[in-house]
């Protein structure tokens, strides 16, 4: 896994996003223009995460490793040793991506998504 040279602050996290690709109809190469879909990468740094207005550390949710979504013009997009990286803040991120996931996602979901027995 590459190094990130970012440290994020706050609830923020680091994105090495995948290459989107072009598609190829035999010799004919055709760019992928005028769809916004989200960008897809890998979790790379996550901050310490968020204080609440009572002053206590709400922290990320997310583990680096992860592969997310983000939206394409939701975060900010960042330019270091000719690497591009994405910024962007937890509540932004769109979605986990299972494919690559496997291991994570159910430790995930059972961890921070647990329903409470009130009943």
């Amino acid at each position: 896994m590459t190094k990130c040279p970012i440290i994020p602050l706050g609830d923020k996290i680091i994105i090495l996003p995948q290459d989107e690709g072009e598609q190829m109809y035999g010799n004919i190469v055709v760019p992928d223009t005028g769809q916004e879909k989200p960008e897809i990468g890998t979790v790379l740094a996550v901050g310490p995460g968020r204080i609440s207005t009572d002053g206590t550390l709400i922290p990320n949710r997310l583990e680096v490793g992860v592969t997310v979504m983000v939206p394409k013009f939701g975060a900010q997009t960042v330019v270091i040793e000719n690497e591009t990286y994405i910024v962007a803040g937890e509540s932004d991120v769109l979605g986990i991506i299972k494919e690559n996931s496997k291991e994570t996602y159910p430790e995930f979901k059972e961890k921070h998504y647990k329903k409470e027995d009130n009943e």
